[in-house]
């Protein structure tokens, strides 16, 4: 669940200090209230009820609407959110809560305990089609003390227990009762969150407006409003013409089209590392992908540092394994399946694909080796290393095609269905190390996360082993054997870890770069008042 209920909600989140615009003023003009940040984003929410959604585009806008009880800081340390504080039991299996005082909902309704356990009974409902339920299913019992304090046990030491609870939580009272698949809190949501939703116009915008009464204090900035360009390019060039005030920079952008004096003078760049890494993933429920060595000459043929150099443009690194490289639980002594062709063909052969056609394919038992790569729409990274993909796969007479889907559809009709070969895609990565949601065999159904139906027996049991301690040497002991299993078997050809490389008009001040990206304090962000346009 962390890996996308908790990263997703720090918006442009990373970890190291992340790169200071080139620009900087000696002096910014006091704080003031007004304007409009425009973001571009290529997808479009598929909900506002974040339990129920997996996509970013819906996590990135829920992440202003709704809390969580904690959070990180800028520092990526735990801390208080919609809780002031919290002690934990001396076994570990108990944790109290103590919730803030007059925190009150976008309708004006008062925020307790009665919404944290309503929280937690709908994500461990059966009937909520959620991916995120299993760590709520560790809980033994949730009870609302009193209106402001809220106490939760575990059956088990659960290491992830407390950064848990940075699921955003729901409000009881527009909810309990009622079917929330059904609810209009799916396009018109009511949080706690520094924004309140305001409107949402399909395929063109999702606009948000400050919320006067946020525990924390208004935010400076009056609206932020999200328009939906699924193209880097025309989003890029909005960003030229003044439509948007924010985006993320393709590589090819960040490096090549944005060090113009002009370009410079209206438009602060930032690049850092972020907790994610971009994947093909076999699904292996499909024959062709069920022998392992088949999935090791696919990592072969594959040449990570040319998709660093080509797709990224030297902005980030190779990826082998599931965890961030050097984080705590990264495994550096893994020997990676490093690109060799000719290793590649033996492999191939080895498992039986000696033979070639007429077209120079590779043939087993009548059948060429053909499969497609799917991807989604808009993202012109994963496109072209789609293609260069295709192109190496070729070389060892392996038929790729590529098949570009808008990304709602390729969740509901592809994903979801398992009906996909192989897909291109990326996961944020949670600052804890548990990845039972993506790896662990039971979460192979509907709307879960190990869609390509990873099944490793000794696997399963070093998931559970690295959440059932709070030992940090035994996790990690447990966590870098996860991950030499995960090099061999290779139900994933891990491929690059991309810098972040958002980009913010000048007219935005109070942008702090920190370990956790730009994001952190977007409600301190502000624009001077002779800055400010009128109409935005």
């Amino acid at each position: 669940m962390k890996s996308v209920l908790l990263l997703l909600f720090l918006l442009l989140t990373a970890c190291s200090q992340a790169e200071s615009p080139r620009k900087e003023r000696s002096v910014s003009p006091p704080p003031a209230y007004g304007d409009s940040l425009v973001e571009g984003t290529i997808g479009e929410p598929s909900t506002l009820i974040p339990i129920l959604a997996s996509d970013s585009a819906s996590h990135s806008v829920a992440a202003l609407v709704y809390n969580g009880l904690v959070k990180y800081d800028k520092n990526l340390n735990l801390v208080g959110d919609l809780a002031e504080k919290w002690e934990v039991s001396p076994d570990g299996l108990s944790i109290t809560f103590h919730l803030r005082h007059g925190v009150k909902w976008h309708d004006g309704k008062e925020f307790t305990s009665r919404d944290v356990l309503y929280t937690y009974k709908v994500m461990v409902d059966p009937r909520t089609p959620t991916s995120y339920a299993e760590d709520f299913l560790q809980v033994s019992s949730a009870d609302a003390v009193g209106p402001y304090t809220f106490r939760v046990t575990y059956k088990r030491p659960f290491a992830p227990a407390l950064a848990s609870w940075g699921v955003n939580i729901l409000p009881a009272h527009l909810l309990d009762g009622k079917d929330i698949t059904r609810s209009e809190l799916s396009r018109n949501p009511v949080g706690t969150g520094p924004f309140r939703f305001s409107e949402w116009l399909p395929g063109q915008r999702v606009i948000l407006e400050a919320y006067n009464g946020y525990f924390e204090g208004r935010p400076y900035i009056d609206r932020c409003i999200f328009r939906i360009i699924p193209d880097t390019s025309t989003m890029y060039m909005e960003l030229k013409a003044g439509g948007l005030d924010m985006m993320n920079l393709t590589p090819v952008q960040f490096e090549r089209q944005t060090n113009t004096a002009w370009f410079l003078e209206r438009f602060n760049k930032y690049r850092y590392p972020v907790p994610s890494y971009t994947y093909l993933g076999y699904n292996l429920k499909r024959p062709l992908f069920a022998d392992k060595r088949v999935r090791q000459a696919l990592t072969c043929a594959i040449n990570k540092d040319e998709l660093v150099s080509g797709v990224l443009f030297g902005l980030g690194q190779a990826a082998h394994v599931p965890f961030q490289p050097g984080t705590w639980a990264n495994n550096p002594a893994i020997k990676p399946f490093s690109y060799d062709p000719a290793r590649a063909a033996r492999l191939l052969a080895e498992a039986g694909w000696r033979e070639r056609n007429a077209e120079g394919v590779l043939v087993k038992d009548g059948k060429p080796f053909q499969f497609t790569i799917l991807t989604n729409q808009g993202n012109e990274q994963r496109i072209k290393t789609a293609q260069i993909i295709q192109y190496r796969l070729k070389k060892i007479g392996i038929d790729v095609k590529i098949r570009v889907l808008e990304w709602a559809s390729m969740l509901t009709n592809y994903i979801d269905k398992r009906n996909f070969d192989v897909v291109l895609m990326g996961w944020n990565i949670s600052q804890d190390p548990d990845q039972y949601d993506i790896w662990h065999s039971s979460k192979t159904g509907v709307k879960e996360l190990n869609f390509v139906s990873y099944n490793n027996r000794e696997v399963d049991l070093l998931l559970e082993k690295g959440r059932r301690t709070f030992d940090k040497g035994r996790r990690r002991a447990a966590y870098f054997r996860l991950q030499e299993i995960i090099a061999d078997d290779q139900p994933y050809t891990f491929l690059y870890v991309p810098d972040a490389l958002p980009v913010v008009s000048s007219r935005f001040r109070g942008i702090e770069p920190a370990p956790a990206g730009i994001g952190h304090n977007l409600i301190r962000w502000y624009v001077p008042k002779q800055e400010q346009l009128a109409a935005h």
